[in-house]
């Protein structure tokens, strides 16, 4: 009869020992597969939600003695895919125009509207003197990366200028509030781009001289219904 092995207390040990890193090792392994996938969906959930566009909504009003030059752009992907709407304004005159507009987009839907309530009359603009020669200038910029909204608003040539501007910004949503009165000339311009990944769903450039009354409300984020009051 074959005699049984006689173990050493270090022999014990070290045996002991090669098993507890044997267990241990297999339940990092596991622990590594489920934090591997756990990263993998978040990931591809991020991923996806990511490459939808921004959600925003505008509400614009201009009053006009003067000339103005102002386009803006509206869409939820690239190319030939998704929703487009495109609308340009140029000419002097005297015109009343109010803009409502919005893109709400999700992973199950993307949705888009524009409302123009307009009136146009021509009349040849040429700035008086005093307008050109003044050297007053009110310029604004303010930028939300969290959310990928940009607003400005810039006056020159100010004969007179009354503003009232009020900005808000978190992670999740940017509202701009604009009023401004103002003999001169005056620029707007506002961009919605969610990311690089993702199309801007919007991008608006204004450019107005002589008499204006400016009013725009916009919101960008996850919520798409406008909050501010009506003026």
């Amino acid at each position: 009869m074959k005699p049984l092995p006689v173990y050493q207390g270090s022999d014990l040990y070290s045996m002991h020992l090669h098993s507890i890193l044997m267990v241990g090792l297999e339940r990092r392994s596991l622990v590594t597969v489920l934090l591997a996938i756990c990263l993998i969906a978040i990931f591809t959930g991020s991923s996806a939600a990511d490459r939808i566009a921004q959600n925003f909504t505008e509400r614009d009003r201009v009053f006009i003695i003067g000339y103005m030059d102002d386009a803006r752009v509206l869409q939820t992907q690239k190319g030939y895919s998704g929703l487009k709407m495109v609308m340009g304004t140029s000419g002097s005159g005297i015109a009343t125009r109010t803009v409502e507009s919005e893109i709400y987009a999700d992973s199950n839907m993307e949705e888009g509207s524009m409302i123009v309530d307009s009136d146009y009359s021509y009349r040849p603009y040429t700035p008086p003197l005093a307008i050109t020669q003044s050297d007053l200038k009110n310029a604004l910029c303010a930028k939300n990366y969290n959310v990928g909204s940009s607003f400005s608003e810039s006056y020159s040539n100010i004969k007179d200028l009354v503003k009232d501007t009020r900005i808000y910004q978190d992670d999740n949503t940017s509202i701009y509030d604009i009023n401004s009165e103002v003999q001169g000339v005056a620029r707007i311009g506002s961009r919605v781009q969610k990311n690089a990944k993702t199309v801007p769903s919007y991008i608006m450039s204004g450019t107005y001289i002589g008499y204006m009354d400016i009013s725009v409300e916009m919101q960008v984020g996850n919520m798409s219904i406008l909050n501010l009051p009506c003026p």
